[in-house]
């Protein structure tokens, strides 16, 4: 069992909310983590068929059989829709008590609209992400970086090591795309799902471009852009959009894509090994993709208001990540080798335009921290898992 970074944030939730909501991937440790954040609470499964025909017939009946000595854990909710209505009544009976429910789920159209419609102002949400590189390196089958970085974060598929990362990964994406796409209403032919996720594989860390994807693959764009919207919705992929001070642009502009987990990432461009990451021509946007990654899981924990971006200048200068936590902007630059000073002067002139407060470049150097001018820290990512800006 790794510990969690996110168990603070969660139990700090249960303090104010009568009931928490905990959203994410499948098999990303979800059950685990409320288990252990709730060791009194009783647990049941939804998607375990008698369980699942008791809260069919009657939902609140069993929500307050179940927690008249503590609290509930409830695992994947929206299986039975009709649980959402009979908990907001359960929690209006008791509104005083905090913490009673934990709604676990895969951000399914059924989960979200039922926390939207049912649970508005009643549920605290926090969404789990794969391990943390900080994550991976303790508990009882420690991982370094190098090897959270290869395998990636899920628990199971880093524990099977650089030797059996791959076939998790693979049984993990086949019954993503057989079993998950369909319950989440995208009917799209599995190997077409298949084509565009390897797709986007090769394409890491680059511009979307759904018109190119869709005449690639033969299909509609409409078609292209559903499927993109059920990988980012079950935590697949990531857009992460650009900054400009004019924020509708934001919201116009072509976003970055990323799929979210190195470990699958690396399966599909058919690595599997250090060796061979670092001679393919991912290497670097797979570099980017787990430090960002990385940062981002523990800034939502610390700071859940900050808005993620990239920058990028007409001439083709980079910021690769913005944190924007409201007050101020902070500058990352992520490098697979060693950041140097001409880099450092890129990156103060881009801050400039940036509004950025504070520039640091990310890196595999060996020595911890150094300034490379007034603006701008270089920082070894070995030394620096547990910091952030």
């Amino acid at each position: 069992m790794y510990p969690r970074l996110a168990i603070d944030r969660l139990q700090a939730l249960a303090t104010r909310f009568p009931a928490v909501v905990i959203l994410g991937a499948r098999q990303v440790g979800k059950t685990t983590l409320a288990r252990q954040a709730f060791p009194e609470h009783a647990y049941v499964d939804l998607e375990d068929p008698r369980t699942r025909d008791l809260f069919a017939d009657d939902p609140r009946f069993q929500l307050d059989s179940r927690t008249r000595i503590g609290g509930l854990i409830v695992d994947e909710a929206q299986a039975v829709p009709d649980v959402f209505a009979a908990l907001r009544g359960a929690i209006d009976a008791a509104r005083g008590e905090r913490g009673r429910f934990v709604v676990l789920g895969s951000a399914q159209p059924a989960l979200v609209r039922g926390i939207s419609e049912s649970l508005a102002g009643r549920v605290g949400l926090l969404e789990l992400d794969p391990l943390t590189a900080t994550e991976a390196c303790s508990g009882p089958a420690p991982a370094d970086w190098r090897s959270n970085w290869l395998c990636g974060g899920f628990p199971d598929a880093l524990t099977s090591g650089a030797e059996g990362f791959r076939e998790w990964h693979e049984a993990y994406l086949r019954a993503y795309i057989e079993r998950d796409l369909p319950q989440l209403g995208v009917s799209a032919d599995p190997l077409l799902a298949r084509r565009l996720i390897t797709m986007l594989a090769h394409q890491q860390g680059g511009l979307l471009n759904i018109n190119s994807l869709a005449n690639a693959l033969g299909v509609s764009h409409a078609g292209v852009s559903r499927l993109l919207d059920a990988f980012e919705a079950t935590f697949l992929l990531r857009r992460l959009p650009p900054w400009f001070r004019n924020v509708g642009k934001r919201l116009t502009k072509s976003p970055k894509v990323y799929l979210r987990d190195t470990g699958m990432l690396h399966h599909l461009l058919n690595i599997g090994s250090h060796d061979q990451i670092e001679n393919h021509p991912v290497r670097g946007a797979s570099w980017e993709t787990f430090v960002l990654e990385d940062i981002i899981r523990r800034e939502r924990l610390s700071h859940p208001q900050t808005q993620f971006y990239f920058w990028r200048t007409a001439a083709g200068g980079e910021i690769d990540l913005l944190l924007d936590r409201g007050d101020q902007r902070h500058a990352i630059e992520i490098k697979a080798g060693r950041g140097n000073a001409r880099q450092g002067r890129y990156l103060a002139d881009m801050m400039v335009d940036a509004d950025a407060a504070h520039g640091w470049i990310l890196d595999q150097g060996d020595d911890a921290e150094e300034a490379i001018n007034a603006s701008v820290q270089r920082r070894a990512f070995a030394g620096s898992l547990a910091w952030l800006p």
